[in-house]
């Protein structure tokens, strides 16, 4: 079994036989179809019936806008310093790469934060806030991601409602090493324009004053600085979201990978997998990289208790290591994005997916007034 991936329950250890890169299409090119509820809501449950004292690990955390502050801050500083320098020049590459991509890295998942309501009590402060932190990104962004991962969390796998599954196109046109390398290069292009295509939100007041705002400080920096540091800017998001270690969590998060991966059947009723095979659609990665994104590689933990603050789940981890301890888990960030550009057997294809029902009746226009 690749050491890069574990996956253990209890006592027991199993290895799943990958399939072959030649099987037949219906065995590799679908997805894995369930109708078994996602797992987050019953585990929480337990959770909370055996550890009540997890209760108080939820609420915000206020000393995360000073670390945000400081991130838009060195971002803008670095933006200025290289207003003479050429957008293409390899001085502003590295520099691109090698902070502004974590910084802007970090400034996604701090926004991501903000979506929980998790920097400050009042929702509202958290969406103005989210929207000062959207500075480094270079476009507006941050208005529109809350809703739409508001329905990952709420309906984790759905064909209708979850955007950060690919669609089948993506699965169909991508799923070989040239597609894959293009997908892992372009990720960010994705993420921003896949939810568009499948599901539509409401458009905000948030949603103009994260427009108005960005547009005016992007007018207000190339007018005194020039469009080499906006550039900057547009360089560090892109790499925040390719070929860089950060960027691995993409992929990591809910990717079935390697040894997970196990034959599907042909799809019946909605569903081409038995629930005891079905493998696991969300990964956690307890690596160093950490302590550069929030502790957004405590996923399992996250989507179990999205109201516990980056800080805390740590502790969450600690206090329930039986429900935690046997999920199989991902060791390196880094080693996903080779693992799936180069092992034929991982491909845009391995999610967990479910039928859904068409909106399931739900007002998406009330997720923008939480």
């Amino acid at each position: 079994m690749d050491a890069s991936i574990k996956h253990r329950n209890s006592a027991k250890t199993y290895t799943f036989s990958t399939p072959p890169a030649d099987a037949p299409i219906e065995i590799l090119n679908d997805f894995y179809w369930t109708g078994e509820d996602e797992p987050h809501v019953l585990r929480r449950k337990m959770i909370l019936e055996k550890h009540p004292e997890v209760r108080k690990l939820t609420g915000y955390e206020p000393k995360t806008k000073w670390y945000v502050i400081g991130i838009v801050l060195l971002q803008v500083s670095i933006a200025a310093y290289l207003r003479n320098t050429p957008v293409l020049s390899w001085k502003s590459f590295i520099l691109a790469y090698v902070i502004g991509a974590t910084a802007n890295q970090a400034i996604f998942l701090a926004i991501h934060e903000l979506s929980h309501n998790l920097l400050f009590k009042k929702p509202f402060h958290n969406k103005m806030f989210a929207i000062f932190a959207n500075i480094p990104i270079g476009v507006p962004y941050s208005a529109s991601f809350q809703p739409y991962h508001q329905l990952h969390h709420k309906f984790l796998g759905d064909r209708y409602l979850d955007t950060d599954l690919p669609t089948e196109y993506e699965a169909t046109i991508l799923s070989n090493p040239v597609g894959k390398l293009f997908f892992a290069i372009c990720q960010i292009f994705f993420y921003a324009l896949r939810p568009m295509f499948i599901t539509q939100i409401k458009f905000t007041y948030v949603h103009a004053i994260n427009v108005m705002f960005q547009v005016l400080f992007d007018y207000l920096m190339v007018t005194y600085l020039g469009w080499k540091s906006l550039g900057y800017f547009i360089m560090s998001t892109f790499l925040a979201g390719s070929l860089h270690p950060c960027a691995g969590h993409f992929i990591a998060e809910h990717y079935v990978l390697n040894e997970n991966n196990v034959p599907r059947g042909e799809k019946i009723n909605g569903t081409n997998i038995s629930k005891e095979l079905l493998p696991a659609e969300t990964y956690s990665y307890y690596g160093s990289l950490n302590l550069l994104t929030w502790n957004v590689g405590y996923h399992n933990e996250h989507h179990d208790f999205p109201y516990i603050a980056w800080t805390k789940l740590p502790e969450l981890r600690r206090l329930a290591p039986e429900f935690y301890d046997p999920l199989p888990q991902v060791t390196s960030w880094c080693g996903v994005i080779w693992w799936f550009v180069t092992n034929d057997v991982n491909r845009v294809w391995n999610r967990v997916k479910r039928e859904g029902k068409e909106k399931h009746g739900y007002k998406i226009a009330k997720l923008d007034e939480n």
